[in-house]
């Protein structure tokens, strides 16, 4: 991109405070870059919620001819694929062009995916447009939470990034609204509709994203100084380009990345090299334990779940989902407001407790109701709360796990990668701990399908181990980075 494309675009937003429409100068402006990039996470949940109902509607159903559990996780799947593939695809194109221009693409690749799958005419169809859609959000999954750390202030940049989350909680509560408000339509356009919805966000992202600065980071990477002055003026200072603060961040931010330039390359080899080595462990680690705490079986089968215990009809299936959401939704607003206060760590080993807790219950409850169903096992009856007590207990445990993972996991899955990794390496570096999150996402989604028609309550009980060990990494592993400059976690990490 030329220089003069490049100034254009970042003067048609931060020209004058207060000269351009989106009110710079007297709203904040890093939540005003932060809310339009968290639409990449609305839309990074609304596909991943979309799916989860629409199973279940007749009019999928008998378009497709009832999909059985192995195809049903191929359908589901074919978006983690993707996904994976992009968060690979999206470290070199987010260091080559930028995290803006990044960003951009995969709101368009968004697009045409949606527009597939809306127009699916066979499974094979409805597959690729998955695909699509999963590359394109891969794009934003890796890249989205990456530009939110390097434009927020240090003080508040897990509020920034945890908003992110906050928008993937909206993105699954949408769709699970629509996907109820639609099992009320007839036919095919029963699942039509809510695949082409996503169009709307998609686009919108694209259009506004346009008016958006480049990273700081970014563009003293690529000796744009000037450039980056200008954008650290209007996120930090109201357009006061000489603010101490500005010139103290800029002068820290120069530094660092050229004692980078000067002294190491710039390759996926450096993350398996010390001092990179913890750092890609622990990025990596995090997001393959993310997706092993089971949150992503709850929220696209938990409609199987809920028919297992009784729950019969499409539109109360798709109305237990939609509270799903909504839990997810106002569970994620703690980490938002006391993220920086609480720290990474404390957040994540309350939120692992309390899922261990959860889950070895709802187990126990879903044996219970199982034994209670089965006339010749009663013996095994622990909670005798009668078929729809157990039900409804059950649907309970389910919506306090996904309280539980909403302030914890869900924000700290993304925030932690993107904050541990220094400049020159960020972009590859969440790519590749973005794609071990989609690796272990397509694990899971394939999988679950099948697990829980074999072993029922017993893949939840195996989610609270799994969960036990986790606390044990989070415990002896995870350092403290709340209200640290990047390039001061930089250097936590320099001696690892």
């Amino acid at each position: 991109m030329s220089r003069g494309l490049r100034c254009g675009l970042l003067n048609t937003t931060f020209a004058q405070p207060g000269a351009d429409g989106l009110g710079m100068r007297y709203a904040r402006p890093k939540y005003v870059v932060t809310g339009v990039t968290a639409l990449g996470g609305l839309l990074f949940g609304y596909d991943i919620g979309i799916m989860s109902s629409i199973l279940q509607m007749e009019g999928f159903n008998k378009y497709f001819d009832s999909p059985d559990a192995l195809a049903t996780g191929v359908i589901v799947s074919s978006l983690t694929i993707g996904c994976f593939l992009g968060s690979l695809l999206s470290g070199p194109l987010a260091d080559r062009f930028s995290r803006k221009i990044t960003i951009m693409l995969g709101a368009l690749v968004c697009t045409l995916g949606s527009a597939i799958q809306f127009a699916s005419i066979s499974r094979a169809m409805l597959i690729a447009g998955r695909f699509v859609n999963g590359l394109a959000i891969g794009f934003l999954s890796s890249v989205v939470p990456m530009y939110q750390s390097e434009t927020a202030p240090p003080g508040s940049r897990g509020r920034m990034v945890s908003l992110q989350q906050w928008a993937i909680t909206w993105g699954i509560f949408l769709a699970f609204g629509i996907d109820y408000g639609c099992s009320y339509i007839e036919g095919a356009r029963q699942f039509r509709l809510p695949l082409g919805i996503q169009i709307v966000p998609s686009s919108i992202l694209l259009f506004t994203m346009a008016f958006m600065p480049f990273s700081p980071r970014w563009l003293v990477a690529h000796d744009h100084i000037g450039d980056a002055r200008q954008v650290l003026g209007r996120l930090r200072a109201y357009g006061h380009t000489s603010a101490p603060e500005v010139t103290e961040e800029l002068r820290l931010i120069h530094r660092t990345i050229a004692f980078e330039h000067a002294t190491k390359a710039s390759s996926y080899w450096e993350l398996l090299k010390r001092p990179n080595r913890r750092r890609t462990l622990l990025g990596c680690g995090i997001q393959f334990m993310q997706q092993f705490t089971g949150i992503n079986t709850l929220m696209l089968y938990s409609p199987t779940i809920f028919r297992s215990i009784g729950m019969g009809s499409v539109q109360s299936i798709a109305m237990f989902q939609a509270i799903n959401g909504l839990v997810n939704v106002t569970s994620t607003v703690p980490a938002i407001l006391w993220i920086d206060r609480w720290g990474r760590r404390a957040t994540l080993l309350l939120g692992t407790l309390l899922i261990i807790v959860f889950y070895l219950v709802l187990s126990l409850l879903l044996r219970s109701y199982d034994a209670l169903t089965d006339l010749t096992s009663h013996d095994s009856v622990i909670f005798n709360l009668g078929p729809h007590g157990l039900g409804i207990a059950s649907i309970c445990m389910v919506y306090l796990v996904v309280a539980s993972f909403a302030f914890s996991w869900g924000p700290c899955g993304w925030l932690i990668p993107s904050e541990i990794f220094p400049t020159h390496l960020r972009a590859r570096a969440n790519s590749v701990t973005t794609g071990t999150n989609w690796i272990s996402n397509f694990v899971v989604t394939l999988t679950s399908p099948v697990l829980l028609q074999i072993a029922g309550w017993r893949l939840f009980l195996a989610f609270s181990i799994i969960m036990a060990v986790n606390m044990a990494l989070i415990y002896l592993f995870l350092p403290e980075t709340k209200n640290m400059t990047l390039e001061e976690v930089d250097t936590l990490f320099a001696g690892s």
